[in-house]
Formats: C-alpha cells, structure tokens, sequence
C-alpha cells in the first residue's frame, strides 16, 4: 500500500496547488475535497508536476485539449496521468 500524505505535507501541497486562474483553482478544489483524505505520496509528485505547468497549459490539460504529452515541459509519467484522471472527474 502507497503511503498517505501526512496533515502537514497535504497543507504545504493544498497552498502549493493555488493558481492565478478561476478554472484551474476549481478544478484543484474539487480534487482535493474529494481525494484529500487518500491523497498518497506518488500522487502528490504527480499534482506537483502538474503545478510547475503554467496556468494555460494546466488548463488546457483539464479540458483535454492537449494531453499530457503534448505539453513539453511535463513528464509523462504513470503519477501525473492517474492525477489528471483525477483532475478531470467530471462534477457529481
């Protein structure tokens, strides 16, 4: 089992995650309201790729008008796919 981000690691990560665009932060917060208590150390190192995108590239990943490797600057890897999955979920 992966190992969970600690309280204090999921605050350091839920300010890192704030973004100068309205769509990013509300993609950001659905995720973390749903995911923040099973939030693990892998997909942390995703998010935080994620975040190192500039706003437009970021939300152009959470509207899927480019996908992950498309975007120079980003790894592909297997973390920032699975959190970009979990970016996208659709609302409830």
């Amino acid at each position: 089992m992966e190992a969970l981000l600690g309280e204090r690691e999921l605050s350091k990560l839920r300010w890192r995650c704030r973004r100068g665009l309205l769509e990013n932060d509300l993609f950001i917060e659905r995720f973390f309201s749903r995911h923040q208590e099973t939030i693990t150390t892998r997909q942390a190192q995703g998010l935080e790729a994620l975040m190192d995108l500039a706003d437009n590239d970021l939300l152009d990943l959470l509207l899927r008008r480019k996908e992950a490797q498309d975007i120079p600057d980003l790894s592909d890897s297997p973390e920032v796919r699975d959190v970009l999955a979990l970016l996208r979920q659709p609302p409830n």
